[in-house]
């Protein structure tokens, strides 16, 4: 949740974070010009060594925006930026809000929140309309797994599914990871959950985000899966992790408390539907894993979890490519075989499969393929062509 920097003091007792907190946070600062303690606080941080950038577009926006509002005649009598003047007032410094990032010590000017979100979004419609668009607003997805999730949240955050989200991952970023995270090299060692949390404010400064650095444990799941009596449950889960137990426990969770979970896998596009907010006793895994539970795989060792992992996601369905690939991981293979381009069609199929479940679309439960090699296929070159 974006959040105010402390409001009381005067601009020479302001206080920035220090630069390890900086490098660790994740949530920008809106400042709201207008309002006497924000406008101090902005004082601060332009006079402050911290700042590296200051971006003020903020004439293109509200140019944008009153073409949205009315696209047949945006303007009336009057010049594109005498229109733009009049929509900002006599003071265009104040309008709007401030954005201050920490971690990259930029301060950017963005529309207010109802203005920015209708601008950001209007490209959407009708595909999304306005209406849904507000609806989809309104509600809270959590992701488990930050590799193949974290694509999957960034969509989410992208196409307006959602603005609320609750990221997990006990992990950091490696150079591995590049092959597949939207990530730089200068990120590296950074909390997966800290990297796709940054992203989704760096395109969504208004998002609510709360993220489990330590990953969806038995201590953290229940803070994970929020309250709804309070209004702070989630409305989906997108599950993507590897461990058993984590599998297994958030789908209980998710019955229980009737949240749909969506989970996609790497190898041959396989999206899995499960609708526990329709049918509260369905079986997980639809039925893959009988009466198992998260207890029963709580210590599984690596061959048994790797036994596990198949059943659940149904072997015979794997490309001949990845049943290789699992004979041969740890051996001489260091982990699972992922191409970003996997991942991008995974984050795809979440996107559009939550969007149409948050908007209340009969989507029902069930496992389906968008295998691209087989949509696609290749064919033999014509004879005499070049190779």
């Amino acid at each position: 949740m974006t959040h105010p920097l402390p409001s009381g003091p005067e601009p020479d007792h302001f206080v920035l974070p220090s630069p390890r907190e900086a490098s660790e946070s994740f949530r920008p600062v809106v400042l709201d010009p207008s309002r006497a303690a924000d406008a101090m606080t902005l004082a601060a941080l332009r006079a402050s060594l911290r700042l590296r950038e200051v971006h003020d577009r903020i004439e293109g926006q509200v140019e944008e925006l009153l073409r949205c509002l009315a696209p047949h005649d945006p303007f009336g009598t009057r010049t594109p930026a005498r229109a733009v003047a009049d929509a900002m007032g006599a003071r265009p410094d104040t309008y709007g809000r401030w954005i201050w990032y920490p971690w990259s010590g930029r301060l950017v000017h963005l529309l207010p929140e109802a203005e920015f979100r209708l601008v950001r979004t209007d490209r959407n419609r009708d595909k999304i309309t306005r209406e849904q668009q507000e609806v989809l607003l309104r509600r809270r997805v959590g992701v488990i797994g930050l590799s193949v999730g974290s694509s999957a949240a960034l969509a989410c955050a992208m196409e307006g599914v959602g603005g609320a989200f609750r990221p997990a991952d006990f992990d950091r970023l490696g150079l591995s990871n590049l092959n597949r995270l939207r990530a730089g090299v200068h990120e590296l060692g950074l909390e997966k959950s800290v990297l796709c949390a940054r992203r989704m404010s760096e395109l969504d400064p208004y998002l609510d985000i709360e993220i489990l650095r330590g990953g969806v444990t038995e201590e953290t799941v229940g803070e994970f899966f929020g309250d709804p009596a309070r209004g702070r449950g989630l409305d989906l889960l997108v599950e993507e992790c590897d461990t058993p137990w984590v599998k297994v426990a958030s789908r209980e969770h998710a019955r229980r408390q009737g949240v749909p979970v969506l989970m996609v896998t790497n190898d041959r596009g396989l999206l899995d539907i499960e609708r526990f907010d329709l049918e509260p006793d369905r079986p997980l895994f639809h039925g893959r894993i009988g009466t198992t539970t998260a207890t029963d795989v709580r210590d599984l060792d690596r061959d048994e979890t790797v036994r596990f992992l198949l059943d659940i996601v149904d072997e015979q369905r794997l490309s001949p490519a990845m049943t290789d690939a699992l004979t041969r991981v740890g051996h001489s293979l260091s982990s699972w075989p992922q191409l970003a381009s996997g991942v991008m069609l995974g984050a795809a199929l979440v996107a559009d499969t939550a969007r149409r479940i948050l908007l209340g679309q009969p989507v029902p439960s069930g496992r389906h393929s968008i295998d691209l090699e087989a949509l696609v296929p290749a064919r033999s070159a014509p004879r005499g062509a070049a190779r």
